[in-house]
């Protein structure tokens, strides 16, 4: 039981729910950025965009596994949309850092979005470019979020799951980016 939202964070969900998965660094805050939005429904944290098998947070601090650390979006479209989750995520970190969030470094803490079909890829994508232009206004580099397809998800250790309601002052590395015509 999530402990924000009451509600399931593992499997079954509701039907008419839909989930996306993004990585922007550290999981921590990015799953509380994504719990205190109106229309999700739930969120998990947890690994994935790896090759190895049942990774845990051990593994992917070696940067061995590919893995990502990523907060899985349970939400209803209904009250949130993809693109709407989508700019909350570009705009909450900083997309062009490459294999690290400020002073977490390593593949674990890059920016990646999972999505789950090809439609979503494209619509994906055509954000990305929208944030691109807006980011080379306020001169940032270049995105290097990867828009993949979801393989498989590995949920984190329980200690992990909604880390920042158990430890309020525990840390966060998100920084909002000011794109004043997303905003």
């Amino acid at each position: 039981m999530h402990i924000v939202l009451k509600n399931n964070f593992r499997p079954p969900y509701p039907e008419n729910l839909k989930q996306i998965h993004f990585g922007m660094g550290c999981f921590w805050g990015a799953e509380r950025l994504f719990w205190e939005k109106k229309g999700v429904w739930s969120t998990a944290v947890g690994y994935s965009g790896g090759h190895s098998e049942n990774p845990n947070y051990e593994k992917i601090c070696t940067g061995k596994t590919g893995h990502a650390e990523i907060v899985k979006v349970i939400f209803d479209p209904l009250e949130i949309t993809l693109p709407q989750l989508a700019t909350l995520f570009w705009t909450s970190h900083d997309p062009t850092q490459g294999m690290r969030q400020g002073n977490d470094i390593g593949s674990q803490y890059r920016s990646i979005v999972l999505a789950n079909d090809t439609k979503e890829i494209e619509l994906l994508n055509k954000l990305k470019t929208k944030i691109q232009l807006e980011l080379e206004k306020i001169k940032m580099g270049n995105i290097t979020t990867s828009v993949e397809i979801l393989e498989k998800f590995y949920f984190a250790e329980e200690y992990h799951q909604q880390y920042l309601a158990k430890n309020p002052s525990g840390y966060c590395n998100l920084k909002k980016i000011n794109i004043d015509s997303l905003c």
